[in-house]
């Protein structure tokens, strides 16, 4: 009796799975609207469920060595290209999140009591964190056949997520005695905007190529690219003016950079409760099972440093002027928490 019973339990598992798998490649009949297909081989159900893994408690008795740092991440290189996936964009998580009430957006602005700007004090109103992409609403006016305005109403400027490709990052670098672990926690995150300047807006030192097919130079935003300046030589050989530059808003040699700037910070130990949930679209392969959560604790991303906590509080391009000296001192900044944790262990 037992095993008649055993084969109907074992025969009715065995049909239901078929049924789930005829829905899938079999499937010879219509598909009811209330019941719609499977978008794919299987239902990726996993990730949405995902709950996430608490950092292991650390005592402050137990902190042997404390060190902070700021990186931040490029998304225009190869390995942080994921992060600016049209299907899963990290600053449009952020932003939606931050928007349905999810996620609390700070404040960066310098306050007295905030005076870096990174300290999570202030509070940014939802509706202020669209105003600092510049998707505030904007008048439209309607005209009739006269030309003559007869109504208006405002529209919401619509925000473009390819125009983020920098991200900063505020974390602290500890070792536990009490488990003898060397590990970093990542304390925050800001999406940075280049703010704009009359005269900025131009092109030149973009990646890419100009009107003459040649090689822009690096990046000016970029507080460790090479800047280019323009020739003078050739600026002289076609007879432009220096008044007639200015007046057509040209970036004169000389002209200060203007740096990235945060347009909000997310306290990260927040935020981890919606990462863990997006999955991270990968180019070679859509089966990682890897979430933005992830991806940070695994430390899946290539980032420089741009600051190491110091006593006068100064960043690497306040005492060094050379954009390659400042890379070289990012590099050093690295090796030597790495030293610090090899040297924990030698003998």
């Amino acid at each position: 009796m037992r095993k008649i019973l055993l084969s109907v339990f074992i025969l009715g598992l065995t049909s239901g799975v078929f049924a789930q798998q005829e829905n899938l490649s079999n499937s010879t009949e219509p598909i009811q609207a209330e019941d719609p297909p499977i978008d794919g081989y299987m239902d990726k159900s996993d990730i949405e469920n995902r709950k996430v893994v608490p950092y292991a408690n650390i005592r402050a008795t137990d902190v042997a060595y404390s060190k902070r740092v700021w990186r931040e991440i490029d998304l225009r290189e190869r390995l942080n290209k994921a992060f600016a996936s049209p299907k899963s964009r990290l600053i449009d998580i952020l932003i939606e999140a931050v928007m349905a009430g999810e996620l609390t957006a700070y404040d960066p602005t310098p306050t007295e009591n905030d005076p870096t700007g990174d300290s999570f004090k202030n509070i940014l109103p939802p509706d202020q964190v669209m105003a600092r992409f510049g998707g505030d609403s904007t008048l439209v006016e309607v005209y009739d056949e006269n030309n003559e305005v007869v109504s208006s109403h405002y529209e919401a400027t619509s925000f473009d997520g390819e125009e983020i490709v920098k991200f900063r990052i505020k974390e602290d670098w500890i070792f536990d005695k009490q488990r003898s672990v060397f590990e970093p926690r990542i304390i925050g995150i800001a999406p940075l905007i280049t703010p704009h300047i009359p005269g900025m807006e131009s092109t030149i030192g973009l990646p890419g190529e100009n009107d003459d097919d040649t090689e822009i130079g690096a990046d000016p935003f970029d507080p460790f690219a090479v800047s280019a300046e323009p020739e003078e030589d050739n600026i002289e050989d076609e007879g432009i003016e220096s008044e007639e530059i200015e007046n057509e808003n040209i970036p004169m040699a000389g002209m200060p950079k203007v740096d990235p700037t945060p347009a909000f910070w997310v306290y990260f130990p927040e935020a981890r409760h919606v990462l863990v949930n997006k999955e991270v679209m990968d180019y070679s392969n859509d089966a990682t099972g890897l979430s933005y959560d992830d991806i940070f604790i695994q430390r899946k991303f290539r980032s420089y440093i741009i600051k190491e906590s110091n006593p006068e509080d100064v960043r690497i391009k306040d005492y060094i002027e050379d954009d390659m000296d400042r890379l070289l001192e990012s590099e050093r900044i690295k090796k030597s928490l790495v030293d610090f944790e090899q040297d924990l262990w030698s003998y």
